[in-house]
């Protein structure tokens, strides 16, 4: 029986031209692909006129029911390839407990490198590229995305970021406000598609640049040399929710917590003068 193997393998982030030879004869050969939507993965197929053995689901909502199942195939002996809709499988994208599955039970994993949208945006920002840390999506809310900020900036180093066009504004004040309006940034969009750009600046010239949300896919990166120190206690108190009258049952209950509090203070008040008057 052939050797089992997982094989990662790193997809074109958008132009579809950006597949290795390597990367073609793997998805070509493989007995099964499993793929984070396998309708974006089949206009790649069609593309390279690679009619897969198998294709089944991958993604975030039955990775983790799924990684099992893959595990038993590569046991099996097959040679299962795992791709994400764009770049490389796992960083940010499915794949990660596929391949602790396959890691656990002692079988081989291979890798085909290639297009990393990380990657891209550090070498187009111009920053300097001997130590990054790459962050993810940012929170939502404002609070938690100032706070998260906040703590980023202690790394000292440049900072990636990936971020939903309609909520770019949003993540560049929230930027100017915890690190300031000096501090030099980029916003590259749409890497390797027709009408990629990278928008060098600071934060203050982004923000303007920025005030309404951009089309397609978005990358940040901030230069963390020009960061200056910033008070992560002091964002944290300012991010903390502010307690406001709500609406239906949450003002009712608010309400009653009202009550209860002045209650037990009336209450401690009456034991205070029974006890002064048995004294």
């Amino acid at each position: 029986m052939n050797e089992g193997r997982l094989v990662l393998v790193a997809t074109p982030i958008g132009n579809l031209e950006d597949m290795s030879y390597r990367a073609v004869r793997i998805l070509s050969e493989a007995d099964t692909i499993a793929a984070e939507d396998t309708r974006v993965t089949r206009k790649l197929l069609d593309h390279y006129k690679i009619e897969p053995k198998r294709l089944i689901a991958c993604h975030d909502h039955n990775e983790r029911a799924s990684a099992s199942g893959i595990a038993a195939l590569v046991e099996r002996g097959e040679t299962v390839a795992l791709v994400s809709d764009a770049g490389m499988p796992v960083i940010n994208d499915p794949g990660y407990r596929v391949v602790q599955a396959v890691r656990e039970a002692g079988l081989k994993i291979e890798l085909v490198p290639g297009p990393s949208s990380v990657l891209a945006a550090l070498v187009l920002s111009g920053f300097a590229p001997d130590r990054f840390v790459f962050l993810g999506f940012p929170p939502r809310k404002e609070g938690q995305r100032k706070t998260w900020l906040a703590e980023a900036a202690q790394f000292q180093c440049t900072l990636i970021a990936m971020e939903a066009p309609h909520r770019l504004p949003d993540l560049l004040r929230d930027a100017r406000e915890v690190y300031g309006g000096d501090v030099d940034a980029a916003v590259c969009r749409e890497i390797t598609k027709t009408y990629e750009e990278t928008v060098r600046g600071t934060l203050d010239e982004l923000v303007e640049r920025f005030a309404g949300p951009p089309r397609g896919e978005i990358m940040v990166v901030i230069d963390g040399a020009t960061i200056k120190p910033v008070d992560i206690e002091a964002v944290r108190a300012q991010a903390k929710p502010v307690r406001t009258k709500g609406k239906g049952k949450g003002k009712r209950r608010l309400a009653q917590q009202e009550a209860a509090a002045e209650a037990r203070k009336a209450a401690a008040g009456r034991d205070a003068d029974t006890d002064t008057q048995t004294n």
